[in-house]
């Protein structure tokens, strides 16, 4: 308890996981909570102050399951060992703290999501922006970068989806790091500039960070030290495989905040319905590390016109030399090389981590003669990219057996004729069977007790046993070892002898591997970096292949990336949406240039409109990921933002209703977007009044045509609107159909110039299953708005009244009661004064 109440001093704030022969053993606190998430027994032992001392356990072969339950709660753990040999330790095993475990540094596969990145975190804080820096300790990844404001930072964690973030112990943080996952504070000093460059500087050993690109920005620098020495505080180990940090910029990738990424649910959705995302259609790679680097590309969508031309046209070669299944075939040995090289390098790699990479090595040059016929400047930089390794995966394979054990404390793992001393070593002990077998017949015969057996167990060792009624007969040079019930057990001086000689070979046989596998994983660290270059190279490989199976799968077609602004796309469709339904899906067009900047669509609830908005920003956001787009053509210009208004919600957390959450992205699109961006705005001014959503969504239509000149979608039920599309003012009608047969309503999905005439919204109530009464009732009260309102309709704001459709206001007060109202004077009148004049109102017509 001594050495636990040391361990915990120096770790007060994470689970202790205390060795103790085959357990790791929780106290006090600690026992309480781990009990509680782990549901395990809590139990008791010894005392202290005259209280029993709280425990619980778990069996260290079995620790990862519970560190992986642990870790996906939030929790931190520390891992405290025995270092000491129990063999030679004289009194207590000495143990110490070796790693922590947190939520943004594990490694261990079995703590680890396959196909996602798990990111760790650090955010420092200036005048006039944030510096970000973030690293996944699985596969060597480490990047920085500056943003300038809190809009700018949410989005940013947006992208990351960090599982731990690191915080200068402060106030005035504003709520979306708050809100960051595994949130850490950390002292303030951790996060200074200067201190943290000659940090990096001895981190590297390098004479400044030039090379990197961060020299010039403090903030990134004082991130990325408070970052590296959070790493080194929880590993306590060096990190070989952190050699560089690379400055990832906002200006190279297309901008998303944090509402877009929601509303055009990329990867995740509301109901986890994952299959529902874009990522869950577009995703058919076949390692983990494809996948990650998938999601990745999927949240980072390039504006690099010339990288993206290089990616559709190795995509295009593939399909066309018919080569994407062979190489999605190889990659199904690959295995997950890129968090292999990791655990190498931090030399955690198990027996079974050595194999497969063993044996993704062995398929490079399969995938090299696929690769070498193919015209693509892209594949063909990645054909160089995966290197030679045939004589480390000969040296491999030479090394270990062809299945390992999982674990390599219980041997068997070298391969035979590896090293010769091994090979020796295992024929003493392999031969020991034999020896045994031959003494006991020698010993029967000899004696002439045929009942006599020779043995061995863990605590006596190898002994003759003879039973009580033969004992009288044991020779004289037998010597008594161990007395049983039944039975008397002795040993001799060549079975002592024999003893040693087995007993000292197994130990040694069991060393003498250990230091041959760690003497491979010193050989595979001489060629850490390009190891870690082809496994990037396969990551990619594997990634386009998939565009390509997506391609002919889905019949999806490359798109042109030009310089003259504009997006012009025939026949698009929604990718996931076709992707999930039965029926045919009815594709669409869209053309934005110099002289249509906007279209105001209108239409029926469940017409499509969303639909058609939502799949217009995913045909752009696949275009700039390198991928082809569901589309019989599509033609896009310079993007540099896609923003989205999309769909109600409410964030009570924050004290922000539906319409303030509303208004909030809308302020967000009019500061940000530009005559590059892409914007989907979907029923603005819903949330309030008839007139002032009116006047706000005409507003906000104006401004988004005419003073950012964005790419718009506007999608409304104010027909009031669609007035706005005025010669030269850059603004377009659209309408979705939808026709009535019968009592019902057939929605035809498909897009058409021109406003809609009507709205449906009560045939729509109907399909929704609204009561016949209630219908009834909506029926007659619309008729009589519409009586009642025709002379007084609601005309556009700051617009001449059009011959266009019309919605009728739901209020509409007459003139003469309003000049009525106008002439009292309510200081002026007395209470029953008052009462009469209410009557005069009410009266009028």
């Amino acid at each position: 308890m001594k050495q636990f109440f040391a361990a915990k001093a120096e770790h007060p704030e994470v689970l202790l996981f205390f060795r103790m022969g085959d357990f790791y053993e929780l106290f006090y606190d600690d026992a309480r909570k781990a009990a509680r998430l782990l549901d395990i027994t809590l139990t008791q032992r010894g005392a202290s102050a005259g209280q029993p001392i709280p425990m619980a356990g778990v069996p260290y072969h079995a620790a990862e399951g519970y560190l992986a339950r642990l870790v996906a709660l939030g929790e931190s753990v520390a891992i405290c060992e025995q270092i000491g040999d129990p063999a030679f330790s004289k009194g207590l095993v000495e143990r110490k703290v070796v790693r922590i475990v947190t939520p943004g540094t594990v490694t261990d596969e079995a703590l680890l999501d396959e196909r996602r990145d798990t990111l760790l975190l650090a955010i420092a804080r200036g005048k006039h922006g944030y510096g970000l820096a973030w690293a996944d300790l699985s596969s060597g990844r480490l990047r920085a970068n500056e943003v300038a404001g809190d809009d700018a930072l949410e989005a940013e964690l947006a992208r990351l989806q960090p599982v731990e973030t690191l915080l200068a112990d402060e106030d005035g943080w504003p709520a979306c790091a708050l809100e960051a996952r595994g949130l850490r504070r950390r002292a303030p000093w951790l996060f200074d500039a200067d201190s943290g460059r000659r940090q990096l500087l001895q981190f590297f050993g390098v004479h400044d960070l030039t090379a990197f690109g961060i020299e010039d920005r403090p903030l990134a620098i004082a991130a990325a030290a408070a970052l590296l020495g959070y790493i080194e505080e929880t590993q306590k180990q060096r990190l070989p495989h952190l050699r560089s940090i690379a400055l990832e910029t906002s200006d190279d990738a297309i901008a998303m905040n944090a509402a877009t990424r929601r509303h055009l649910e990329l990867d995740s959705r509301v109901d986890g319905d994952v299959k529902a995302t874009l990522l869950g259609v577009l995703d058919s790679t076949i390692s983990p590390m494809g996948g990650r680097l998938l999601r990745r590309w999927l949240h980072r969508p390039l504006r690099d016109r010339r990288t993206l031309g290089q990616r559709h046209h190795a995509v295009q070669t593939l399909i066309e030399h018919r080569v994407e299944n062979a190489l999605r075939e190889a990659f199904r040995s690959l295995g997950d090389m890129e968090r292999i090289l990791s655990r190498v390098a931090l030399r955690s790699a198990r027996p079974r981590d050595l194999a497969t990479l063993r044996d993704g090595l062995a398929l490079l040059p399969t995938l090299r003669g696929l690769l070498v016929p193919l015209d693509s400047p892209r594949l063909q930089s990645l054909h160089l990219q995966l290197g030679e390794f045939d004589a480390t995966a000969a040296f491999l394979h030479a090394a270990i057996v062809a299945q390992p054990p999982l674990l390599a404390r219980d041997g068997g793992v070298i391969a035979d004729d590896f090293d010769a001393e091994l090979d020796e070593l295992r024929q003493l002990s392999t031969h020991a069977d034999q020896f045994l077998i031959d003494l006991e017949q020698r010993e029967r015969a000899s004696s002439g007790i045929p009942t006599l057996k020779v043995g061995y167990n863990r605590v006596h060792g190898y002994f003759i046993e003879i039973s009580k009624g033969q004992a009288d007969k044991a020779p004289v040079h037998y010597t008594r070892r161990q007395t049983l019930t039944g039975a008397e057990r002795y040993i001799t001086e060549e079975l002592k002898q024999f003893e040693d000689k087995v007993l000292s070979a197994r130990e040694r046989s069991l060393s003498r591997e250990k230091l041959l596998y760690d003497g491979v994983l010193d050989h595979l660290n001489t060629q850490l970096e390009p190891l870690r270059a082809c496994a990037s190279a396969l990551s990619e490989l594997d990634v386009l292949a998939s565009f390509a199976e997506r391609a002919n799968t889905l019949d999806w077609a490359m798109p042109q990336l030009r310089d003259i602004p504009g997006i012009a796309i025939e026949r698009g469709r929604h990718p996931v949406v076709e992707a999930l339904r039965d029926a045919p899906f009815e594709p669409n067009d869209l053309v934005f240039d110099d002289a249509t900047r906007m279209y105001i669509i209108t239409g029926p609830n469940m017409g499509g409109k969303s639909t058609f908005m939502r799949q217009n920003a995913l045909i752009v956001l696949l275009a700039c990921i390198g991928s082809f787009v569901p589309a019989a053509k599509a033609t896009i210009g310079p993007i540099d933002r896609i923003l989205t208004r999309i769909g109600a919600g409410d964030d009570l957390a924050r004290g922000q209703s539906t319409f303030m959450v509303e208004m909030s992205e809308t302020a967000y699109i009019l500061h940000h977007a530009t005559d590059q961006s892409l914007v989907l705005m979907d029923e603005i001014g819903r949330g309030t009044s008839t007139y002032d959503g009116l006047a706000l969504a005409d507003a906000v239509a104006r401004q988004l045509a005419a003073s950012n000149r964005s790419y718009s979608l506007f999608a409304t039920h104010y027909f009031e609107l669609t007035a706005l599309a005025e010669p030269g003012s850059g603004i377009a009608n659209l309408h979705l159909d939808a026709v009535e047969h019968g009592d019902a309503l057939v929605f035809m999905h498909a897009v058409r110039p021109g406003p809609a005439n009507r709205s449906f919204g009560l045939q729509v109530a109907a399909l929704a299953g609204l009561p016949k009464a209630a219908l009834q009732q909506a029926r007659a009260r619309l008729a009589e708005l519409e009586s009642h309102n025709r002379n007084t309709p609601v005309t556009p704001l700051s617009a001449p009244a059009l011959d266009t459709p019309q919605q009728f206001g739901l209020f509409a007060p007459s003139s003469a009661a309003l000049d009525a109202l106008a002439s009292i004077d309510p200081d002026e009148l007395t209470p029953k004064q008052a009462l009469e004049a209410l009557y005069r109102l009410k009266a009028l017509p």
